[in-house]
């Protein structure tokens, strides 16, 4: 009997000790995690916070550059605002002296300033008497028959728009009244389809008050829609005639395509050669983050403060942001 009682003991002691070593790799690899989740909890918050300062330097620059700009009356496509910010890795702009472990990470930065006003603004639709709201809706038509898009959907647009103004004005945010929106994504809000906010995207905005469009820096749709005394292809020579010279007058613009004299006349409401109302767009890589902000702002005056209407941040794929650069116009 002594021989099994001392193999039993010996099998006892084994097991014992194979717990043993179980419960000490358990609680080791518990506290390794815990360490682990506590540096990646760590270093995440470190990226949250040094993204945002990075993304709130960048838009101070850009209302900076639209503070300091001198030609306040004329605004055109060859000013430095105009310029875009091509994928920079930020160590450069610092000096060698300067340079550390710390400021040597991968942050990358790219942006751009994109004038608002080179666009048609909704709100222009709703007019305070029967002749102005006829002259806006036969500018949208334009630009609706231009891209081919259903007639019908525009009437509901200005339909509930008015409403729309009609609720903010009296406070109301309830239904059924909708909501003024803010983006252009949100004019599905007053009937348009998804299909038709696409088409619209880049011709279109939706800026606080009533705009008119720089012609400056408008596309040649937008210029045919504005400007009923012009062709699509008078439009297109109006840009191609800008690139050479900006225009310092609207007078100045339909003089250069030779249009007739009631031209000028006939859009005094609806162009200018000068923006208040931009759109900043910033996109920062710092090591395994990607974000993209995009800010509108609005200039009051030369060298006045440029206030911040509303901004956006949300993150991007690497993948996305390695293959298309900064929105374009």
């Amino acid at each position: 009997m002594k021989p099994r009682q001392g193999r039993t003991q010996r099998g006892a002691a084994l097991l014992s000790a194979m717990i043993t070593v179980t419960l000490v790799a358990t609680l080791a690899a518990t506290a390794l995690w815990q360490q682990w989740r506590g540096v990646e909890v760590e270093a995440a918050e470190r990226a949250r916070v040094q993204s945002s300062w990075l993304l709130n330097g960048a838009l101070d620059w850009a209302r900076l550059i639209l503070r300091i700009d001198h030609s306040f009356n004329v605004d055109h496509l060859a000013e430095p605002w105009a310029v875009p910010l091509a994928e920079a890795r930020l160590s450069t702009f610092l000096a060698a002296s300067e340079a550390d472990t710390e400021t040597d990470r991968d942050a990358f930065l790219s942006g751009q300033i994109v004038d608002l006003q080179s666009r048609l603004n909704v709100r222009n639709l709703v007019g305070r008497q029967k002749q102005e709201l006829i002259a806006n809706l036969e500018r949208f038509e334009r630009l609706f028959s231009l891209l081919q898009l259903p007639r019908s959907e525009l009437g509901a647009l200005v339909d509930n728009l008015r409403s729309a103004l009609d609720a903010e004005a009296a406070g109301i945010t309830t239904l059924p009244d909708p909501l003024m929106p803010q983006r252009v994504s949100q004019l599905v809000w007053l009937g348009l389809s998804p299909a038709t906010v696409q088409a619209l995207g880049p011709y279109v905005t939706v800026l606080p008050v009533r705009t008119p469009v720089n012609l400056n820096t408008a596309s040649a749709q937008v210029i045919h829609a504005v400007v009923p005394a012009l062709s699509l292809a008078q439009a297109q020579q109006l840009v191609t005639a800008r690139s050479q010279q900006y225009f310092s007058s609207v007078g100045d613009a339909m003089q250069r395509v030779g249009a007739p004299a009631d031209a000028v006349a006939g859009c005094a409401d609806w162009c200018s050669v000068n923006s208040r109302f931009f759109e900043v767009r910033a996109r920062l890589r710092l090591d395994d983050v990607a974000l993209e902000e995009v800010a509108w702002v609005q200039r009051r005056g030369a060298r006045q403060p440029v206030d911040v209407l509303w901004r956006q941040r949300v993150p991007l794929s690497l993948a996305a942001d390695a293959i298309s650069g900064p929105g374009q116009r």
